[in-house]
Protein backbone atom coordinates (compact mmCIF):
# COMPACT_ATOMS: atom_id res chain seq x y z
CA UNK A 1 0.00 0.00 0.00
CA UNK A 2 2.93 2.30 0.90
CA UNK A 3 4.34 2.13 -2.85
CA UNK A 4 0.60 2.61 -4.20
CA UNK A 5 0.39 5.70 -2.23
CA UNK A 6 4.05 7.10 -2.95
CA UNK A 7 3.30 6.51 -6.70
CA UNK A 8 0.25 8.31 -6.87
CA UNK A 9 1.89 11.32 -4.71
CA UNK A 10 4.30 11.25 -6.85
CA UNK A 11 2.63 11.19 -10.01
CA UNK A 12 0.32 14.21 -8.61
CA UNK A 13 2.83 16.08 -7.82
CA UNK A 14 4.26 15.93 -11.70
CA UNK A 15 0.37 16.53 -12.51
CA UNK A 16 0.56 20.24 -10.30
CA UNK A 17 3.96 21.32 -12.13
CA UNK A 18 2.23 20.93 -15.47
CA UNK A 19 -0.22 22.88 -14.18
CA UNK A 20 1.84 25.54 -13.13
CA UNK A 21 3.65 25.72 -16.03
CA UNK A 22 1.28 25.80 -18.13
CA UNK A 23 -0.75 28.18 -16.36
CA UNK A 24 2.26 30.50 -16.23
CA UNK A 25 2.58 30.14 -20.17
CA UNK A 26 -1.05 31.03 -20.84
CA UNK A 27 -0.46 33.97 -18.93
CA UNK A 28 2.62 35.14 -20.49
CA UNK A 29 1.06 34.72 -23.62
CA UNK A 30 -1.89 36.58 -23.41
CA UNK A 31 -0.97 40.37 -24.57
CA UNK A 32 -0.33 42.72 -22.49
CA UNK A 33 0.83 42.34 -18.40
CA UNK A 34 -0.31 43.18 -14.69
CA UNK A 35 -0.08 46.80 -14.79
CA UNK A 36 -0.86 47.47 -18.59
CA UNK A 37 -4.31 48.14 -17.64
CA UNK A 38 -3.08 51.17 -15.71
CA UNK A 39 -2.71 53.72 -18.36
CA UNK A 40 -1.97 56.77 -15.97
CA UNK A 41 0.98 55.16 -15.28
CA UNK A 42 4.61 56.52 -16.15
CA UNK A 43 6.80 54.49 -18.05
CA UNK A 44 9.83 54.52 -15.11
CA UNK A 45 6.89 53.59 -12.42
CA UNK A 46 6.35 50.45 -14.24
CA UNK A 47 9.77 49.41 -14.47
CA UNK A 48 10.38 50.38 -11.25
CA UNK A 49 7.39 47.75 -10.68
CA UNK A 50 8.82 44.88 -13.37
CA UNK A 51 11.88 44.88 -11.19
CA UNK A 52 10.20 44.93 -7.86
CA UNK A 53 8.06 41.92 -8.86
CA UNK A 54 10.85 40.24 -10.93
CA UNK A 55 8.67 40.87 -14.34
CA UNK A 56 12.08 42.08 -15.74
CA UNK A 57 14.04 38.93 -15.96
CA UNK A 58 13.65 36.26 -18.34
CA UNK A 59 10.58 34.05 -18.57
CA UNK A 60 12.27 30.83 -17.52
CA UNK A 61 14.18 32.75 -14.60
CA UNK A 62 10.36 33.66 -13.45
CA UNK A 63 8.93 30.28 -13.95
CA UNK A 64 11.88 28.86 -11.66
CA UNK A 65 11.37 31.48 -8.94
CA UNK A 66 7.62 30.75 -9.03
CA UNK A 67 7.98 26.78 -9.09
CA UNK A 68 10.49 27.20 -5.95
CA UNK A 69 7.85 29.55 -4.28
CA UNK A 70 5.14 27.10 -4.35
CA UNK A 71 7.27 24.28 -3.83
CA UNK A 72 8.41 25.42 -0.13
CA UNK A 73 4.98 26.95 0.17
CA UNK A 74 6.80 30.69 0.69
CA UNK A 75 3.54 31.83 -1.85
CA UNK A 76 4.22 35.21 -3.22
CA UNK A 77 1.82 38.77 -3.35
CA UNK A 78 -0.61 39.00 -5.61
CA UNK A 79 0.03 41.73 -8.18
CA UNK A 80 -3.28 43.30 -8.08
CA UNK A 81 -4.18 43.02 -4.49
CA UNK A 82 -1.52 44.87 -3.38
CA UNK A 83 0.58 44.17 0.32
CA UNK A 84 -1.40 40.98 0.43
CA UNK A 85 -0.06 37.34 -0.47
CA UNK A 86 -1.29 34.42 -2.70
CA UNK A 87 -1.67 31.91 0.28
CA UNK A 88 -3.37 34.90 2.63
CA UNK A 89 -6.45 35.22 -0.53
CA UNK A 90 -7.06 32.03 -0.96
CA UNK A 91 -7.12 31.13 2.97
CA UNK A 92 -10.18 33.84 2.98
CA UNK A 93 -12.07 32.87 0.10
CA UNK A 94 -11.91 29.14 -0.07
CA UNK A 95 -14.22 29.07 3.21
CA UNK A 96 -16.76 30.43 1.02
CA UNK A 97 -16.42 28.08 -1.98
CA UNK A 98 -16.19 25.68 1.05
CA UNK A 99 -19.24 26.48 2.56
CA UNK A 100 -20.96 26.16 -1.20
CA UNK A 101 -19.27 22.41 -2.04
CA UNK A 102 -20.15 20.59 0.75
CA UNK A 103 -23.67 21.27 1.15
CA UNK A 104 -23.73 20.71 -3.08
CA UNK A 105 -22.05 17.57 -2.83
CA UNK A 106 -24.45 16.03 0.40
CA UNK A 107 -27.47 17.68 -2.13
CA UNK A 108 -25.99 15.86 -5.29
CA UNK A 109 -25.17 12.58 -3.26
CA UNK A 110 -28.44 12.73 -1.85
CA UNK A 111 -30.77 13.33 -4.90
CA UNK A 112 -28.73 11.32 -7.54
CA UNK A 113 -28.07 7.76 -5.62
CA UNK A 114 -31.95 6.91 -5.02
CA UNK A 115 -32.82 8.70 -8.34
CA UNK A 116 -30.13 5.99 -10.15
CA UNK A 117 -30.92 3.18 -7.85
CA UNK A 118 -34.61 3.53 -7.97
CA UNK A 119 -34.35 3.44 -11.96
CA UNK A 120 -32.10 0.47 -11.88
CA UNK A 121 -33.99 -1.76 -9.82
CA UNK A 122 -37.03 -0.74 -12.08
CA UNK A 123 -35.83 -0.82 -15.64
CA UNK A 124 -37.96 0.35 -18.40
CA UNK A 125 -40.93 1.38 -15.99
CA UNK A 126 -42.72 4.90 -16.17
CA UNK A 127 -39.55 5.67 -12.67
CA UNK A 128 -36.40 4.50 -15.24
CA UNK A 129 -38.03 6.51 -17.63
CA UNK A 130 -38.87 10.10 -15.40
CA UNK A 131 -35.53 9.61 -13.74
CA UNK A 132 -33.62 9.07 -16.80
CA UNK A 133 -35.43 12.33 -18.35
CA UNK A 134 -34.84 14.37 -15.30
CA UNK A 135 -30.93 13.26 -15.19
CA UNK A 136 -30.48 14.05 -18.99
CA UNK A 137 -32.60 17.86 -18.41
CA UNK A 138 -29.91 18.01 -15.28
CA UNK A 139 -26.87 17.16 -17.47
CA UNK A 140 -28.00 19.51 -20.78
CA UNK A 141 -29.24 22.24 -18.46
CA UNK A 142 -26.26 25.05 -17.84
CA UNK A 143 -25.51 26.02 -14.08
CA UNK A 144 -25.89 30.14 -15.82
CA UNK A 145 -29.33 29.14 -16.52
CA UNK A 146 -30.76 27.00 -13.83
CA UNK A 147 -29.16 29.72 -10.91
CA UNK A 148 -30.75 33.13 -12.32
CA UNK A 149 -33.97 30.64 -12.94
CA UNK A 150 -33.74 29.73 -8.99
CA UNK A 151 -32.84 33.50 -8.00
CA UNK A 152 -36.37 34.48 -10.22
CA UNK A 153 -38.44 31.91 -8.57
CA UNK A 154 -37.54 32.00 -4.72
CA UNK A 155 -35.52 35.29 -4.55
CA UNK A 156 -37.67 37.45 -6.40
CA UNK A 157 -41.07 36.02 -6.36
CA UNK A 158 -41.13 33.91 -3.14
CA UNK A 159 -38.57 36.45 -1.15
CA UNK A 160 -36.97 33.80 0.75
CA UNK A 161 -33.24 34.28 0.03
CA UNK A 162 -31.10 36.98 -1.29
CA UNK A 163 -31.04 37.22 -5.14
CA UNK A 164 -26.74 37.62 -4.62
CA UNK A 165 -24.18 38.43 -2.45
CA UNK A 166 -22.69 36.97 0.45
CA UNK A 167 -24.49 38.77 3.48
CA UNK A 168 -26.73 36.38 5.69
CA UNK A 169 -26.31 32.68 7.19
CA UNK A 170 -28.56 31.09 4.35
CA UNK A 171 -27.25 33.01 1.03
CA UNK A 172 -25.59 29.18 0.42
CA UNK A 173 -28.92 27.62 -0.17
CA UNK A 174 -29.41 28.85 -3.88
CA UNK A 175 -25.71 28.44 -4.99
CA UNK A 176 -25.39 25.11 -3.67
CA UNK A 177 -29.10 24.12 -4.70
CA UNK A 178 -28.02 24.99 -8.42
CA UNK A 179 -25.07 22.91 -8.21
CA UNK A 180 -26.19 20.05 -6.39
CA UNK A 181 -29.16 19.29 -8.50
CA UNK A 182 -26.54 19.56 -11.56
CA UNK A 183 -24.33 17.20 -10.56
CA UNK A 184 -26.97 14.75 -9.22
CA UNK A 185 -28.08 14.41 -12.58
CA UNK A 186 -24.28 12.96 -13.72
CA UNK A 187 -24.89 10.57 -10.24
CA UNK A 188 -28.11 9.35 -10.88
CA UNK A 189 -27.07 8.69 -14.56
CA UNK A 190 -23.73 6.74 -12.90
CA UNK A 191 -25.69 4.69 -10.37
CA UNK A 192 -28.27 3.94 -12.36
CA UNK A 193 -25.73 2.15 -15.46
CA UNK A 194 -23.37 1.16 -12.56
CA UNK A 195 -25.99 -1.00 -10.67
CA UNK A 196 -27.78 -2.40 -13.74
CA UNK A 197 -24.01 -3.83 -14.94
CA UNK A 198 -23.88 -5.12 -11.44
CA UNK A 199 -27.04 -6.69 -10.93
CA UNK A 200 -26.45 -9.31 -13.86
CA UNK A 201 -23.28 -10.39 -12.39
CA UNK A 202 -23.00 -13.69 -11.64
CA UNK A 203 -22.15 -13.54 -8.17
CA UNK A 204 -25.83 -11.50 -7.74
CA UNK A 205 -27.39 -14.62 -9.12
CA UNK A 206 -25.46 -16.86 -6.94
CA UNK A 207 -26.84 -14.62 -3.85
CA UNK A 208 -30.45 -15.20 -5.09
CA UNK A 209 -30.13 -18.40 -5.30
CA UNK A 210 -29.11 -18.96 -2.13
CA UNK A 211 -32.08 -17.48 -0.55
CA UNK A 212 -30.77 -13.90 0.72
CA UNK A 213 -33.55 -11.20 -0.03
CA UNK A 214 -33.63 -8.48 -2.78
CA UNK A 215 -32.54 -6.07 0.31
CA UNK A 216 -29.68 -7.75 0.80
CA UNK A 217 -28.65 -8.53 -2.97
CA UNK A 218 -29.02 -4.56 -3.46
CA UNK A 219 -27.36 -2.69 -0.43
CA UNK A 220 -24.41 -5.73 0.71
CA UNK A 221 -23.27 -6.92 -2.87
CA UNK A 222 -24.24 -5.16 -5.97
CA UNK A 223 -24.26 -1.49 -4.52
CA UNK A 224 -20.95 -1.81 -3.12
CA UNK A 225 -19.46 -2.03 -7.11
CA UNK A 226 -22.12 -0.27 -8.39
CA UNK A 227 -20.99 2.52 -6.76
CA UNK A 228 -17.15 2.76 -8.35
CA UNK A 229 -18.52 4.69 -11.16
CA UNK A 230 -19.66 7.27 -9.06
CA UNK A 231 -16.53 6.96 -7.15
CA UNK A 232 -14.41 7.61 -10.23
CA UNK A 233 -16.64 11.02 -11.08
CA UNK A 234 -16.60 12.21 -7.18
CA UNK A 235 -12.78 12.64 -7.44
CA UNK A 236 -12.73 15.83 -10.04
CA UNK A 237 -16.16 16.86 -8.54
CA UNK A 238 -15.61 17.21 -5.52
CA UNK A 239 -12.56 19.13 -5.86
CA UNK A 240 -14.72 21.24 -8.49
CA UNK A 241 -17.46 21.70 -6.06
CA UNK A 242 -15.65 22.36 -2.73
CA UNK A 243 -13.34 24.79 -4.32
CA UNK A 244 -16.48 27.08 -5.93
CA UNK A 245 -18.01 26.98 -9.49
CA UNK A 246 -16.68 29.99 -11.61
CA UNK A 247 -19.56 30.16 -12.91
CA UNK A 248 -22.18 30.29 -10.21
CA UNK A 249 -19.75 32.13 -7.64
CA UNK A 250 -19.93 35.01 -10.90
CA UNK A 251 -23.77 34.06 -10.82
CA UNK A 252 -24.45 35.05 -7.44
CA UNK A 253 -21.56 37.41 -6.94
CA UNK A 254 -19.83 35.06 -3.79
CA UNK A 255 -16.39 36.34 -3.01
CA UNK A 256 -14.74 32.72 -3.26
CA UNK A 257 -12.09 31.12 -4.69
CA UNK A 258 -13.72 31.13 -8.12
CA UNK A 259 -13.93 34.84 -8.63
CA UNK A 260 -10.55 35.21 -7.88
CA UNK A 261 -9.15 32.94 -10.00
CA UNK A 262 -11.02 34.94 -12.84
CA UNK A 263 -10.30 38.42 -11.64
CA UNK A 264 -6.66 36.97 -12.07
CA UNK A 265 -6.94 35.66 -15.13
CA UNK A 266 -8.81 38.78 -16.58
CA UNK A 267 -6.51 41.19 -14.87
CA UNK A 268 -2.96 39.01 -15.92
CA UNK A 269 -2.35 38.23 -12.09
CA UNK A 270 0.16 35.45 -12.65
CA UNK A 271 0.90 34.58 -9.15
CA UNK A 272 -2.57 34.51 -8.12
CA UNK A 273 -3.71 32.71 -11.29
CA UNK A 274 -1.07 30.20 -11.04
CA UNK A 275 -1.88 30.21 -6.97
CA UNK A 276 -5.69 29.09 -7.62
CA UNK A 277 -4.95 26.62 -10.35
CA UNK A 278 -2.03 24.92 -8.41
CA UNK A 279 -4.50 25.01 -5.82
CA UNK A 280 -7.31 23.16 -7.69
CA UNK A 281 -5.33 20.76 -8.93
CA UNK A 282 -3.68 19.80 -5.60
CA UNK A 283 -7.51 19.04 -4.61
CA UNK A 284 -7.95 17.38 -7.71
CA UNK A 285 -5.34 15.17 -7.13
CA UNK A 286 -6.00 14.77 -3.19
CA UNK A 287 -9.53 13.14 -4.00
CA UNK A 288 -8.35 11.25 -6.68
CA UNK A 289 -6.23 9.23 -4.55
CA UNK A 290 -8.45 8.77 -1.79
CA UNK A 291 -11.02 7.45 -4.50
CA UNK A 292 -8.44 5.28 -5.76
CA UNK A 293 -7.82 3.95 -2.17
CA UNK A 294 -11.16 3.59 -1.65
CA UNK A 295 -11.65 1.56 -5.18
CA UNK A 296 -8.94 -0.97 -3.94
CA UNK A 297 -10.48 -1.63 -0.74
CA UNK A 298 -13.80 -2.07 -2.17
CA UNK A 299 -13.04 -4.20 -5.36
CA UNK A 300 -10.42 -6.71 -4.61
CA UNK A 301 -9.62 -7.62 -8.37
CA UNK A 302 -8.25 -4.30 -8.17
CA UNK A 303 -6.04 -3.69 -5.26
CA UNK A 304 -3.22 -1.89 -4.37
CA UNK A 305 -0.91 -3.14 -7.20
CA UNK A 306 -2.70 -1.01 -9.98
Amino acid sequence: MLSFLASRILQGLAVILVVIVITFALMKFAPGGPFQSERAMPEYVRANLDAQYGLDKPWYVQLARHIKNFATFDLPLSYRYKGRGVGEIIAESFPVSLAIGVPALLIALGLGIPMGALAALKPNTFEDRAATIVSTLGVCLPSMVLGPVLALLFSLKLHWFNVAGWYDADDWVLPSLTLGIIYSAYIARLTRGGLRETLVQDFIRTARAKGASEATVVFRHALKLACLPVLNFLGPAAAGLLTGSFVIETVFQIPGLGQHFISAAMHQDYTLAMGTAAFYSALIVGFNILVDVIQAMLNPRIGFNS
